[in-house]
């Protein structure tokens, strides 16, 4: 059980997933209309959570589990390391509104992309970031994405995020979700604690 006065590893990756197991949609399968997913990991689930919230154009951001080996991940076993998920979020949102590589732009504002196997105040490979792309326009896509900032004088170091075909997506327990939202006074006190803004200020900037 969680220690709601802990404030480190509280949080991991956050990422989206399309469907059951790994693989790419068609193109023909996303270009109906209606909502679409995406999926990403960027640390503390929390707070990618609000991050994408933000988005004009997003419908909703679910904090769940991608990436590891075992069905059906509890809380406990990821964040302590012993499935090879990461925190992630699944993204639903409105492409008449929003592309993708709109929230490709949010996900890299709200990450560390210089850190492997954590962000901020949490550590571990359950922590990592992480885009999990459904289709080969969105790995492309993510690529290039990559590929642009690695040609960003302003950062010391190499960009270590990792790229992953989406798998199977497990929506982590009911109060995870929208926890921000639910339990404001503990979550900025978390996000305070964990350097969060500070350190994103230091990469990107204001705002």
């Amino acid at each position: 059980m969680k220690l709601w006065s802990s404030v480190t590893g509280v949080c991991a990756a956050l990422i989206i997933v399309f469907g059951g197991g790994i693989g790419w949609l068609s193109p023909a399968a996303t270009a109906a209309s209606g909502p679409a997913k995406a999926y990403f990991a960027g640390g503390c689930f929390w707070c990618m959570e609000e991050a994408f919230e933000k988005v004009d154009g997003v419908l909703s951001a679910v904090s769940g589990y991608m990436g590891g080996t075992a069905a059906n991940p509890t809380y406990e076993q990821v964040s302590a390391g012993k499935t090879g998920h990461a925190e992630s979020v699944e993204v639903t949102y409105d492409p008449a509104k929003v592309s993708y590589q709109k929230l490709l732009d949010a996900f890299w504002h709200n990450v560390d992309p210089l850190t492997p196997n954590a962000q901020f105040c949490d550590h571990g490979n359950q922590y990592r970031a992480a885009i999990f792309p459904s289709t080969v326009d969105e790995q492309k896509l993510a690529e290039d994405s990559k590929k642009a900032l690695e040609q960003v004088k302003r950062f010391a170091g190499p960009i270590v995020t990792q790229i992953v075909p989406a798998s199977v997506f497990y929506p982590a327990e009911d109060y995870h979700q929208d926890f921000y939202k639910k339990n404001p006074v503990r979550y900025k006190f978390y996000k305070f604690n964990c350097g969060r803004a500070q350190r994103l200020e230091e990469l990107w900037g204001n705002p």
